[in-house]
């Protein structure tokens, strides 16, 4: 699925749902501009305001991704991986990271696994958000930095971080050179 079909699903399931863009603004704390966004406008700026998205709406992240398949085991291949989700800092604005699930193909997973490349662009604007659940990253390529409420840490390649993320955070490449992340998020019911 191509990131531009993931505002037709949260309209979708909001359509589903009975909920209008105001009703899903009230429930998550984003305001109705951003809601507009990310449902006409395909804008996502990070994780953690499609998580409160999908929370409101009563489904898991991955059903905005997949939700065809249920296989187990599930084997993803490096050369079969395929971006899912690109978040943007607004409409015509550059892409910021670029996340590729892991998981998509397994309809009762827990957890959503995901790797991500951050792009320079990650760190020119840097708003943190929180959410429910945990977090777990390890770095594979380039520097990340990772603002845990007040804290920064730069982390490099082989470096990882275990969070809980209703702390407000933020997660972006550090330099010049784009980064890349495993990522894998817990999300409790």
């Amino acid at each position: 699925m191509k990131s531009e079909k993931v505002g037709l699903r949260i309209k979708a399931f909001m359509e589903q749902k009975g909920i209008g863009r105001a009703d899903l603004a009230a429930r998550t704390g984003l305001s109705t501009d951003f809601i507009d966004s990310v449902v006409a406008d395909n804008v996502y700026p990070s994780l953690g305001p499609l998580l409160k998205i999908a929370r409101a709406l009563e489904v898991r992240l991955g059903t905005f991704l997949d939700d065809q398949l249920s296989k187990d085991p599930l084997v993803i291949r490096q050369a079969e991986r395929k971006s899912e989700l690109s978040m943007l800092r607004g409409k015509d604005k550059p892409v910021d990271l670029k996340f590729y699930s892991l998981g998509k193909g397994k309809s009762d997973r827990h957890m959503e696994p995901f790797y991500v490349e951050l792009m320079p662009e990650s760190a020119q604007e840097k708003q943190l958000s929180s959410h429910e659940g945990e977090e777990f990253i390890v770095v594979q390529g380039g520097q990340v930095e990772v603002i845990y409420a007040d804290e920064t840490y730069t982390l490099e390649v082989g470096d990882s971080i275990y969070y809980n993320s209703v702390v407000p955070h933020y997660v972006s490449c550090k330099g010049t050179e784009p980064a890349a992340i495993y990522a894998v998020l817990y999300i409790p019911k």
